[in-house]
């Protein structure tokens, strides 16, 4: 299946929708007569860098802002859109939102970008909103600097993932900041585009396609964000230099899940992730000098999916917990350098106490070989036959694969590994605790042992 991973997720993006090409030319103007809000009065009438108080109530029709404005919702104003296009249209630089509700109706246009907060100017601030039934949640066209922070956005249930479009939407944006919001039920929690040097930081997506979608992008730093239960936790292609730290990618599973998957992205920093109960926990395609450190990989099907397209990537201090198979090599080379980690399936002891076990870890077996070429192969991943090709390549080491292994592995972990609360927390992770345990116990015999002797 794996051979195939990458395929199969292209599969799911062709059927979920395209969000590959730009947002159409047009721009949503001023709304009809018949769908402005009645709200628009007051926005004409207020001078640019006026604040506005709006106070409770169900305001109906669709609101369009062309000059610098600071509208405050009172007691949770709705506003509730036309549903014919986006609920608030903002078109000035300087615009900040903060205190509402919205409604987009479950109404508009994909091909028109419709959205419950669309912003196509620069400066914008979105602040404490809340957006349902809507295509788009927040889109971000061409909208350097603009902040979005404790928004909490709920797609439209029952749809389709092609039927509707992302939570946060990001086209072409520089600088932005997503900071601290949630969402659910969209088609992709967070879509990022050609868009550089922003930050996205304590933000949460769940249950949806992709918890990340990103391409083109380059010079992100994402941190302490959780992406949970779709087909991708993070789904990166075509981009470099973007920084991981303290992200959660959990419950990805299902037909060509993965947790963080890279096609053709070059020197990615992941470092100090908690990537558990995966399908697939990290997959590498096409992808060059990548540093994957200090993470907790945990109770995948496979740690690790590598493509002989990659060269150069480096796997350092990580702790890889109770996956069913450490590593899946597709093709017939790597020079990956698996050195100093902690593997919970390495029975070898460390007898000197350096910290590293006595012998290297080979991280690949003939079996392990069959399943990144042969798609049947993973429905024996446990059986008989694979004991038994096990048992050969070590008799007969004429059978041995392209040999990878790691050369000093860690005794115990490095990494953070999550406490038994956190991993109570991953459903499908009850061996992560007793594989800790039993390591710590282990370690501890060892230790009388040699001071003993």
């Amino acid at each position: 299946m794996s051979g195939s991973l990458w395929a199969a997720l292209a599969l799911v993006a062709v059927v979920g929708g395209d969000d590959a090409a730009p947002p159409a030319a047009g721009l949503e103007g001023r709304p009809s007569a018949g769908q402005v809000s009645p709200l628009q009065a007051r926005i004409d009438a207020a001078p640019a860098g006026a604040t506005l108080e709006i106070q409770p109530g169900t305001y109906e029709g669709d609101l369009f802002i062309d000059k610098p404005l600071h509208l405050v919702g009172r007691g949770r104003p709705v506003l509730v859109g036309s549903g014919e296009g986006s609920v608030v249209r903002i078109r000035a630089a300087g615009v900040t939102l903060e205190g509402f509700d919205v409604d987009g109706r479950g109404g508009g246009d994909l091909g028109r970008d419709t959205s419950g907060i669309h912003v196509a100017a620069p400066r914008a601030v979105l602040r404490d909103c809340r957006i349902v039934r809507s295509l788009f949640g927040v889109y971000l066209r061409e909208a350097d600097g603009s902040v979005v922070e404790r928004c909490t956005i709920e797609g439209i249930r029952g749809k389709d993932p092609g039927e509707k479009g992302s939570g946060i939407h990001v086209w072409n944006t520089q600088g932005f900041r997503l900071l601290g919001n949630q969402v659910t039920d969209a088609r992709d929690g967070f879509y990022i585009q050609s868009s550089a040097h922003g930050v996205v930081r304590g933000n949460a997506a769940r249950d949806l396609r992709y918890g990340l979608h990103y391409m083109f992008a380059d010079d992100n730093l994402f941190e302490d964000n959780v992406f949970e239960n779709g087909a991708a936790g993070a789904a990166l292609m075509y981009s470099k230099r973007i920084v991981f730290r303290r992200n959660r990618f959990l419950h990805n599973r299902g037909f060509a899940s993965v947790g963080l998957l890279l096609k053709a992205c070059d020197r990615v920093t992941a470092e100090n992730n908690l990537i558990a109960d995966n399908a697939r926990g990290i997959f590498l395609e096409g992808s060059y000098d990548n540093v994957f450190r200090d993470n907790v990989i945990a109770g995948s099907d496979t740690a690790v999916i590598l493509y002989d397209s990659c060269a150069r990537n480096r796997f350092h201090g990580n702790s890889f917990l109770a996956n069913l198979s450490p590593l899946l090599l597709v093709g017939r080379r790597t020079d990956t350098d698996f050195a100093g980690n902690y593997w919970s399936g390495n029975p070898e002891p460390d007898l000197d106490g350096d910290g590293r076990t006595d012998r290297p870890y080979r991280l690949v077996s003939v079996f392990d070989h069959f399943r990144g070429n042969l798609t049947a192969a993973d429905l024996m991943t446990q059986g008989t036959a694979a004991l038994a090709l096990a048992a050969a390549e070590e008799s007969f080491p004429v059978l041995r694969p392209i040999p990878v292994e790691d050369p000093a592995p860690l005794a115990a972990p490095q990494a953070v590994v999550p406490s038994a609360t956190e991993i109570r927390a991953v459903r499908s992770l009850p061996g992560v605790l007793v594989s800790v345990t039993l390591v710590a116990l282990a370690l501890t015999v060892l230790a009388r042992g040699r001071r003993k002797a």
